[in-house]
């Protein structure tokens, strides 16, 4: 490792630059972009539907963004939008069935990259760092509220 990354926050901040590099790379041959990629699954992950404005939380963007991002999923078939029964106002998203198979090969994609990630790690050594790492997170959720 070069001097560049000899600190704490450098290192991690290189290591997921490469994750998400080698992760875009890996997904970019389906013809979708990560945050499709994002939404399909988190709409995997949530039972295949959501409202819209959930979603648009979980990406952290504007509900105009949202729409757009919708718009081309829609158009390549990944996702149906619908008025809720309850408020004509919401809208729901949900993940079609070819939406459903591109997010099984991400999956696989995901979990390809994740292998790269601990390459020669044992299983002890995987667990080790997952506790360090989530530690790290609430670390620093905890110093961003004080």
């Amino acid at each position: 490792m070069d001097n560049c990354c000899r600190g704490l926050g450098p290192a991690l901040g290189w290591a997921a630059k490469l994750s998400k590099a080698n992760m875009d790379a890996r997904v970019s041959q389906y013809d979708v972009t990560p945050v499709q990629t994002h939404v399909l699954l988190y709409l995997q992950q949530h039972g295949g539907q959501v409202p819209q404005h959930e979603l648009a939380g979980f990406l952290r963007v504007k509900p105009s963004t949202v729409n757009g991002v919708l718009d081309r999923m829609e158009e390549k078939g990944l996702v149906r939008r619908s008025v809720s029964g309850r408020d004509a106002r919401r809208r729901l998203i949900t993940l079609t069935e070819k939406g459903a198979e591109q997010q099984a090969l991400f999956q696989r994609s995901f979990l390809d990259v994740e292998d790269a990630m601990v390459r020669g790690f044992t299983q002890e050594e995987r667990e080790t760092l997952r506790a360090l790492l989530d530690r790290v997170i609430q670390n620093l959720k905890e110093d961003s509220e004080t």
